[in-house]
Formats: C-alpha cells, structure tokens, sequence
C-alpha cells in the first residue's frame, strides 16, 4: 500500500505563488509516475501535470503550461507542484496520484486518472481576484 498526504494549499491572490508537496510513505514509489489533478466544486476532476519515475521527463494541461512546474525528490519521497501566476480559476482542491504499473508519462495516457491507483486527500488551493 501507498499513502499519499499532500500540503502547501492555501489562499493566494490572483498573480501570486503556491509550491505544493506530495509525500509518500508505505510502498515505495520510486519507480511510479506520479502526477496532480484538480477538482473544483460542480466540476470534473482535471489534470493538471505528471512526472516519470526519476523527474526526468514531465507532461503539463494545457492550461497550466508555462505556469505550473511538477518535480519530484524520490530521496524524501516527494513530489511538488510549484504553481506561479496563480489566476482565480485555479482554484480548486489538489490531489497527488501514483501510478505503480507505470514508470513513464505520455500524452493519452498520464492525463487519464483511472491509470492511478494511489491517491491522497486534497488540499484546497483557493485564488481569489
């Protein structure tokens, strides 16, 4: 088993920066893509970024590219999403997910949230204008 217990939300005004972290504990992660994913209230939960086994590769919506940065430090067992220019409809709850069948990212496949099969709480995220 994997836990995933994410941190850093907050209330951030529009143009502002959060950094959120994601940290495992239980099975290890070290080989698994992990990502992020949003949902805000009355809609679907929406990809945000994912990143491959040892951060090397990544894969952004797009309607966080050039804005959003996910990385990850599989010596602590953590992954962040480092979000800047923060606009008012950003907000929503943040959840990390670890895929443990796959390694890699991809367009068709990472966006997709049923390929995870860990996922943690949420935290809030909340921009206002």
């Amino acid at each position: 088993q994997v836990q995933l217990v994410e941190s850093g939300g907050g209330l951030v005004q529009a143009g502002g920066s959060l950094r959120l972290s994601c940290t495992a504990s239980g099975r290890t992660t070290g080989s698994s893509a992990m990502a992020w994913f949003r949902q805000a209230p009355g809609k679907e939960r929406e990809f945000v970024a994912a990143v491959n086994w040892n951060g090397g590769s990544t894969y952004y919506a797009e309607s966080v590219k050039g804005r959003f940065s996910i990385s990850r430090d599989n010596a602590k067992r953590m992954m962040f999403l480092q979000m800047n220019t923060l606009k008012p409809e950003d907000t929503a709850v943040y959840s990390c997910a670890a895929d443990t069948y796959e390694s890699s990212v991809r367009p068709g496949y990472s966006e997709h949230a049923d390929q995870y099969n860990y996922w943690g709480q949420g935290t809030q995220v909340t921009v206002s204008s």
